[in-house]
């Protein structure tokens, strides 16, 4: 419905300052004179670097629909909850679950290398259920410092309370919007994703968990994939 499209743009764009950044040069927090690329990367680092936080954020997805991130340290572990799915890391198991037919079945995979994180692919259900994961926007972020087509503008908003730098990014590749908050989560994302219009925003952050979001659903079937032996 339009209502839901209105409500994601203003949870996502309450732009305070804006500037065009075209190959040549910007201002950072610090002032720091910095190119469309360090401006790009700088943002990429910053979600990259928030994998490392202990904190829960819910999402608004277009028509209604919620998303979740969960997030915890010692020992890392992440569970990401979307329409009709969930996917869960932990260093036990890479665990995805989907919904079909009013069942619910979980699938076991290896977990990441110790010390490693996971690949993009692991997020490419949740991405096409329509929850962008911040690995995937690390990765069009990264695509995007690298393209020296790309005109890339930066502005500064509030995000469900938190303070965000966002950049606008027009390439031939899609253009997009991608809004990160200064703890370096997700904020909002707004713009084509392989091809289809893809919308994020974040509605409410914390950081406390609740460690019950890291378990199966209830009732789930279990499909155990991982291997046992060397």
């Amino acid at each position: 419905m339009p209502a839901a499209s209105t409500t994601l743009r203003l949870l996502a764009v309450s732009v305070i300052a804006s500037l065009t950044v075209t190959g040549c040069q910007s201002l950072d927090d610090a002032g720091r004179t910095i190119g469309h690329a360090d401006l790009v990367n700088d943002l990429a680092s910053r979600l990259d670097r928030a994998l490392e936080l202990t904190y829960s954020a819910d999402y608004q997805l277009p028509g209604g629909r919620t998303a979740s991130i969960v997030q915890a340290q010692d020992p890392a572990r992440s569970a990401y909850s979307y329409p009709g799915g969930k996917l869960t890391v932990t260093e036990d198991a890479t665990t995805e679950c989907a919904a079909t037919g009013g069942r619910t079945v979980c699938t076991l995979a290896p977990p990441p290398a110790p010390g490693s994180k996971p690949t993009v692919a692991v997020f490419a259900e949740a991405k096409r259920r329509g929850m962008l994961t911040p690995p995937v926007v690390v990765g069009m972020l990264t695509d995007a410092a690298f393209d020296p087509d790309a005109v890339i503008g930066q502005s500064d908003t509030t995000v469900a309370g938190r303070h965000a730098t966002c950049v606008d990014v027009e390439r031939a590749a899609g253009d997009f919007t991608a809004c990160v908050t200064t703890e370096g989560v997700l904020g909002s994302f707004t713009g084509q994703v392989d091809g289809r219009p893809m919308e994020v925003a974040l509605s409410r952050y914390s950081e406390t968990v609740d460690g019950a979001a890291f378990e199966l659903p209830a009732g789930a079937g279990v499909v155990d994939k991982r291997t046992t032996g060397s």
